[in-house]
């Protein structure tokens, strides 16, 4: 019997890094993970690529697979829908490959109630002053906006103790060799490789 993927959930406030930390992680050439490209209903900003940074649908399309079941997670953050799509994900945990999910908190705690046997890993913030630095910085937001971030953001943080891991984003490449070294340790989970020694005694 073949062993299952990870699920690897990637989440954390909004402009804490996620895109960024996620983008590193994958440019480094020794990778055995695939990445889910969610879906949203936001603009592409710039230099965002339909069907590799996100799939980019109208609400009526987003709320069409909403009603047709199609959707691992979804959530509606700032007035925008993000979502997974679950299909993509079943097909590859049981193709045995480990897929990697960058998503909202939302998003996450949903996921957590389908496959609580999933990796999840919180990003953090340095401080909220640093967080309030880095989406003031993208300028792509009004005050009123950056305001509901912030204010969503603490709420967002209170949720960690949901996660198994913590992973504060104070520099990218660091963040990123944390989080790389807590995959390899879930792979050597008790729990995951008990049953491939247990048939070796038997076939001997």
């Amino acid at each position: 019997m073949k062993e299952k993927g990870l699920l690897i959930v990637l989440s954390g406030p909004s402009g804490v890094g996620k895109g960024t930390v996620r983008k590193e992680i994958f440019s480094q050439s020794n990778l055995n993970f695939e990445y889910s490209i969610s879906m949203t209903t936001r603009a592409p900003r710039e230099g965002e690529v339909d069907g590799v940074d996100y799939f980019f649908k109208s609400r009526e399309e987003f709320e069409q697979l909403i009603s047709e079941g199609k959707l691992l997670e979804y959530a509606e953050f700032v007035g925008n829908y993000y979502g997974t799509p679950v299909d993509y994900v079943r097909d590859t945990l049981d193709a045995g490959k480990d897929i990697f999910l960058e998503i909202e908190v939302q998003g996450a705690k949903q996921v957590r109630e389908k496959f609580p046997e999933g990796l999840f890993i919180f990003l953090a913030p340095p401080s909220l002053s640093v967080l309030h630095s880095r989406i003031t910085n993208r300028g792509t937001e009004s005050d009123e906006v950056i305001q509901g971030r912030m204010e969503k953001a603490r709420k967002e943080i209170e949720m960690m103790e949901l996660y198994d891991y913590v992973v504060e984003n104070d520099e990218v490449e660091k963040a990123c060799s944390r989080i790389q070294s807590i995959i390899v340790a879930e792979h050597c989970r008790l729990e995951r490789v008990q049953h491939r020694y247990q048939k070796m005694l038997e076939s001997e």
